[in-house]
C-alpha cells in the first residue's frame, strides 16, 4: 500500500509542477487517468489486503482455537499424571511405612530372642560353673580324704614297723621292752 500511495503522490507532484500549460492540460488528462488507475489499483489492493487480513485473522483464530484445545488436553493430561504421581507416592509411602514397621518388629523380636538366648546361655554357664566347682570341691575333698587316709595308714605302718624294729632290737639285746601296739 505504501508503494501505491507513494506512486500517487509522485504522480500528483509531477502533474502539479509542470511548467507548460499545454503540458499541464495533457499531463492533467494523463494524471487524471493515472489517478483513476491508481485509485482503482488502490481499491483493488485495499480489497485484496482486507480479504487477506480477514483470511489471516480467520486462520489465526482457528490456530488459536487449536492451541487452546491442545493446551486444554495437555493440562488435562498433566492433571491426570499429577494425580497418578500423588497416588503412586501415597502407595510408596504406605509401603515404606509398612516395611519400616515390619523391620522394626523383626528387630525387636530378634533382640528379644537374642536376649532370651543370652540369659539362658548365662544361666547354663553359671549352672555348669557351679556344678564344675561342686565336682572339683568334691574331688578335692575326696583327694584330701584319700591323702589323709593314706598318710594315716602310712604313719600307722611306720609306727608298726618302728615298734617291730624296736622289739627285734630288744630281743637281740635281751631286754624286754613292753611296747604297746596302737
Amino acid at each position: 500500500m505504501k508503494k501505491v500511495f507513494l506512486s500517487l503522490g509522485l504522480a500528483l507532484t509531477i502533474g502539479l509542477f509542470t511548467t507548460s500549460c499545454r503540458e499541464v492540460k495533457e499531463n492533467a488528462d494523463s494524471a487524471g487517468n493515472a489517478i483513476e488507475n491508481a485509485a482503482e489499483a488502490t481499491k483493488n489492493a485495499a480489497g485484496n489486503a482486507v480479504d487477506s487480513a480477514k483470511d489471516a485473522a480467520g486462520n489465526a483464530v482457528d490456530a488459536a482455537g487449536n492451541v487452546v484445545n491442545s493446551a486444554k488436553d495437555v493440562a488435562g493430561n498433566a492433571v491426570d499424571a499429577a494425580g497418578n504421581v500423588v497416588s503412586n507416592a501415597k502407595d510408596a509411602a504406605g509401603n515404606a511405612v509398612n516395611g519400616v514397621k515390619d523391620a522394626a518388629g523383626n528387630v525387636i523380636n530378634n533382640a528379644k530372642d537374642a536376649a532370651g538366648n543370652a540369659v539362658n546361655s548365662a544361666k547354663d554357664a553359671a549352672g555348669n560353673a557351679v556344678n564344675g566347682a561342686k565336682d572339683a570341691a568334691g574331688n578335692a575333698v575326696n583327694n584330701v580324704k584319700n591323702a589323709a587316709g593314706n598318710t594315716v595308714d602310712g604313719a600307722k605302718k611306720m609306727a608298726n614297723d618302728a615298734t617291730d624294729a624296736t622289739k627285734n632290737a630288744a630281743n637281740k639285746v635281751g631286754s624286754k621292752v613292753n611296747l604297746k601296739n596302737n
